[in-house]
């Protein structure tokens, strides 16, 4: 697999969207509008009760940020572009009428925590450990704290965020409310999603649009909120501080 995708299959009425970028799953401003549109597709195809979303391989679920493209951002414009990719992606999870099912099956950084917090039922190997670093690079975690912090709290996600060097397991994650299960394998993972999934679709499909609505009261305001955010990550992003610290990633 060389190649960046986003596909979706449907089985026994689960709609399973997996992204893949050659990089560790990193996400470059292509691949987030890709997935961002799948997401909303899926959301709107009766053929579909319940989505997975989950990456291509079987190492990182995701690296977070491109590195090529944030090294060459230099101008606030593009940079708000860029960082409202991720604004998208979660915001079209948090509007998706259906129930989303994360399965991460390896480690996650920076923005790879955030969809993984924007998922309604997230799903873990013992491998899933996670890491926000972006202060390391003088930005922050601005687009994804909020559906990080919904998910484990205020200061859980500031302890994250700034020890931005460590990696915190998975079994850590679960204690905090982002998994809401830790499998001790891969293939014991993707047997209980697909199992779940599964069972989720005998449910009512308006009862769990409702649902869905209750879990996400107190959001509304987040097409604004990440916007702003992603403009200051874009301003950020600009600062001598972290075009020198970029420099290390060429």
């Amino acid at each position: 697999m060389s190649d960046s995708y986003v596909k979706i299959s449907i089985e026994n009425e689960v709609g399973y969207i997996t992204f893949f970028h050659p990089a560790h799953n990193s996400l470059p401003g292509d691949v987030l509008a890709e997935l961002a549109k799948t997401i909303i597709n899926a959301g709107a195809n009766n053929a579909i009760k319940v989505i997975v979303l989950k990456s291509g391989g079987d190492r990182t679920f995701c690296a977070g940020a491109s590195f090529n493209e944030l090294i060459n951002i230099n101008d606030k414009a593009t940079g708000k572009v860029f960082f409202s990719g991720f604004a998208n992606v979660i915001n079209a999870m948090r509007e998706c009428p259906k129930f989303i099912i994360g399965r991460i099956q390896g480690k996650t950084v920076g923005g790879g925590v955030g969809l993984a917090a924007a998922t309604d039922y997230c799903m873990a190997s013992k491998f899933a450990a996670i890491k926000l670093s972006e202060l390391n690079i003088g930005i922050g975690p601005f687009v994804v704290g909020p559906a990080i912090e919904r998910k484990i709290g205020l200061s859980a996600m500031s302890q994250i965020a700034i020890d931005a060097n460590s990696f915190y397991s998975a079994e850590w994650a679960k204690q905090k409310g982002l998994y809401a299960h830790v499998y001790e394998s891969n293939k014991a993972l993707d047997e209980a999603v697909k199992n779940t999934a599964e069972h989720l679709c005998t449910y009512n499909t308006e009862a769990m649009k409702e649902m869905k609505s209750v879990f996400w009261k107190g959001t509304d305001d987040w097409d604004s909120l990440l916007a702003e955010r992603a403009q200051t990550s874009g301003r950020l992003v600009l600062s001598d501080f972290t075009k020198e610290k970029l420099k290390g990633f060429k």
